[in-house]
């Protein structure tokens, strides 16, 4: 009688021994999936620190670009109205002259103001 009982101790403890390597072996196995999925998270953590980093800097390189080229760029050039064609003696070339004011007014080479005062130069005022 003495042996049946040791039988199922046996066992038991077999099967306490089995039970805990597989669990020891399962803990190991989420312990090193947890730090890789750690480190995998790092480094996606640091690839989009750089890429916002590239982008600031873009951007700085791009102001400063624009700021170079407001300075170093040309003022804007004021386009001067045409000159007034030179008033003549006969009366035929002022009604010539006065079409062609009219002609280039039509046009919207000359806006109202600078008509009336190129009409008056030739009129004499």
């Amino acid at each position: 009688m003495f042996r049946m009982r040791r039988r199922p101790l046996v066992r038991a403890a077999g099967v306490a021994a089995t039970t805990a390597v597989v669990v020891g072996t399962a803990g190991a196995i989420h312990h090193h999936q947890q730090q890789k999925y750690a480190g995998q998270q790092a480094a996606a953590d640091q690839q989009a620190q750089m890429q916002q980093m590239a982008q600031q800097q873009a951007y700085q390189q791009q102001q400063i670009e624009q700021m170079q080229q407001q300075q170093y760029a040309p003022p804007p050039q004021q386009v001067a109205p045409p000159p007034a064609p030179a008033p003549q003696a006969a009366g035929t070339d002022l009604t010539a002259q006065l079409q062609q004011l009219a002609q280039l007014h039509t046009a919207g080479v000359l806006s109202d103001e600078e008509f009336a005062a190129a009409k008056a130069k030739l009129l004499g005022g």
